[in-house]
Parts: C-alpha cells; sequence; structure tokens
C-alpha cells in the first residue's frame, strides 16, 4: 500500500508531497486506518530518564513541526514523537524550494529554517492530544533573534513547553539557522546550557515533577570536539543526548545533481557519522542516556545505533523512503536484539 502510495506522491514537489501525507495520514487516523498501516504493535518497556517507553523507536523533530498530527503519526507505533524544532514566534521559514530528495542514496536534503507556528500553537496542539506515548519538544531560536540573545529565545520556549512535555531538546545544531551551530562549543555552549538547566531545574520544582533536558547535536564533530561536547553535557548536568542531526558534509553524495543544494544533509549518508559521534558520546559518557539517529532504513541498521551505544533511536527520512512498516520493523529488531544480548 505505501509502495503505490510513495511512487504518487513522488511524482509530487517535495515539500506538497509532505504535506499531502500528512493529510492522508490524519484521514486514515479519522477513520481507523493508520493501524492497518504499522500492524501489532511492539511491546518492548524500557525504563529511560524516569520516563517509560513501550519500545524503543521514536520518531525525530522536523516532520512534525507544530504538533498538528501528533495523534496520526503516534498511531504508527512509535513509543515516543519528537515535535519542533518550535521557537517563540511564528516564523516562515527559508524560501522555497527548500526540500531536495536523493532517493538514490537514500537521503533528503532540507534547508526549511525553523518553519513553524510559533510555540504557543505547538502548545495548544499538544495539550490537545489523544497519542499516550511520549512526547518530546524540540526547541530553538527565532531567525531574527541575533545569536548572542539565543538564550532569551530558549528560555521563553521552555517556559512555555515545560508543562505538557515529556522531555524538552535543545536544538544546537541545525545548520539552517544562521550562526546556531556556533553555540555548540566551548563557552558559548556553557553559556547557553548552564542558565537553562538552572531554569529547568526551577521549573521541575515548582512543577513538582521533573522534565528531562536533552540536547541535539550535529554530526560533524571530530572525535576532540566529540570529548569537549561530553563534558559540556556532563558539566551543565543534562539528562541525555539526540545524536545526531543533519550533516554538510556532501562527499557521500558527491555528483548529485541536488549535492550542491544548501541545507542539511540526512538519511543513509549520515549513518556512519552518526554512530561515530555515539561511540564517542559513550566512551566519555558511559551511563548517559543517547537517542540514536540518522540513516536508519532497516532493522539492522537499528541494531547497529544500539551497538554504536544508543539507548532508543528515532527515524525520519527512512519512514519517508520505506514507510510506516520501518517502524515495527526497527522495533521488533530492537527487541530481539536485546533478547539475544541477555542470553
Amino acid at each position: 500500500m505505501y509502495t503505490l502510495a510513495r511512487s504518487l506522491l513522488f511524482r509530487l514537489d517535495p515539500e506538497t508531497s509532505h504535506g499531502l501525507a500528512l493529510k492522508g495520514l490524519d484521514l486514515l487516523h479519522r477513520t481507523g486506518g493508520a493501524g492497518r498501516l504499522y500492524g501489532p504493535k511492539v511491546s518492548d518497556p524500557v525504563e529511560l530518564m524516569g520516563l517509560r517507553f513501550q519500545n524503543r523507536v521514536g520518531l525525530a523533530a522536523g516532520l512534525d513541526k507544530n504538533a498538528d498530527h501528533l495523534d496520526a503519526l503516534g498511531a504508527l507505533g512509535f513509543a515516543f514523537v519528537e515535535v519542533g524544532t518550535v521557537t517563540p514566534l511564528a516564523q516562515p521559514g527559508n524560501p522555497k524550494p527548500r526540500l531536495f530528495r536523493l532517493a538514490e542514496h537514500g537521503a533528503i536534503i532540507n534547508r526549511f529554517g525553523f518553519n513553524n507556528a510559533g510555540v504557543a500553537h505547538l502548545v495548544e496542539r499538544v495539550r490537545a492530544r489523544h497519542y499516550q506515548g511520549i512526547v518530546g519538544i524540540n526547541i530553538g531560536k527565532n531567525l531574527t533573534t541575533p545569536v548572542e540573545r539565543a538564550l532569551d529565545d530558549y528560555l521563553t520556549c521552555l517556559e512555555a513547553v515545560h508543562g505538557c512535555a515529556d522531555y524538552v531538546t535543545v536544538n544546537v545544531s541545525s545548520p539552517n539557522t544562521p550562526g546556531l551551530r556556533t553555540l555548540q562549543f566551548g563557552e558559548q555552549l556553557d553559556a547557553l546550557l548552564a542558565p537553562i538547566r538552572e531554569r529547568a531545574t526551577a521549573l521541575d520544582d515548582a512543577a513538582g515533577r521533573r522534565v528531562p533536558l536533552l540536547i541535539k547535536i550535529a554530526p560533524d564533530m571530530d572525535a576532540d570536539e566529540v570529548a569537549l561536547m561530553a563534558q559540556s553535557i556532563e558539566r551543565n548536568r543534562l539528562d541525555g543526548v539526540i545524536a545526531t542531526n543533519t550533516t554538510v558534509a556532501r562527499e557521500s553524495v558527491a555528483g548529485h545533481p541536488h549535492a550542491d543544494e544548501a541545507g542539511g544533509l540526512s538519511g543513509r549518508p549520515v549513518f556512519a557519522a552518526s554512530n561515530a559521534v555515539i561511540r564517542g558520546l559513550r566512551e566519555h559518557l558511559p551511563t548517559l542516556p543517547i537517542i540514536g539517529v540518522g540513516g536508519i532504513d532497516s532493522g539492522e541498521a537499528a541494531q547497529a545505533k544500539i551497538k554504536a551505544g544508543a539507548d532508543l533511536v528515532q527515524l525520519y527520512s527512512g519512514l519517508i523512503y520505506r514507510g510506516p512498516a520501518l517502524v515495527g520493523e526497527c522495533a521488533r529488531a530492537l527487541k530481539d536484539g536485546c533478547k539475544q544480548t541477555e542470553r
């Protein structure tokens, strides 16, 4: 069923087909058909960060920026869905075209630029959800906010989403907001994370519940940079890390007509780089929860993420190419793999 739908959708402009696919999924969900795309849900409970995940597979941020499709996406069998990236104010993002398929590489290039309806809209949608799984909210800064004032935007979003999020992710790794990745390193990273951690703790105390605070990082780091990142994560007492975002590297897709398009490259080409970052983080942070994302397009690829050191995984580009069946395939592979490890 998905193969036929994909063949039709892939004849359209990528962003148009993206919107149609989500609207179609909403319709299927309302008529009770979304579950048939997935099959029996996989029960493989995992306790992490004080949260109970029904299996190890989640949806990465970026597919549902405004939480407008949360119930329909959750019905596909995801144990957790991360929405956003959201900014304090609504913004249109970068000019179109800004989404490109590299089908022969199982890859996507996007330069959306945090297009979203603003944090107030997202909070309203999250509060109205029926989905019973874990919901993470990914926060960022507005394009018009200078980098030196980025903290203000992160704190605004944190305060707005804290009451309805199961966890919050600080996104400092998108390549599509100018200057954002400069916040990933050294004193700038500490200057951002320390006050966010302080505010998150105060919000936790006031609410009487702990909302885990994570950071999403880029794959374009060498071993020394990963080590510095790990030190900052530990120093600022973050609860977990999502590794990784999209890459700006293009060696693996050189020669493709879209290879030189600006933006972040996701999918199969980022798989190895993502795994390398995960292994480095695990070496320096042996007990920190890690969510692995990047290039998962099969159950075997999901298992490789776990072997690299991840505790959970997230899907994005693989879902576009493989469809909803990939969710169950990955969840079953991780359940079976963990059982074999326990023997």
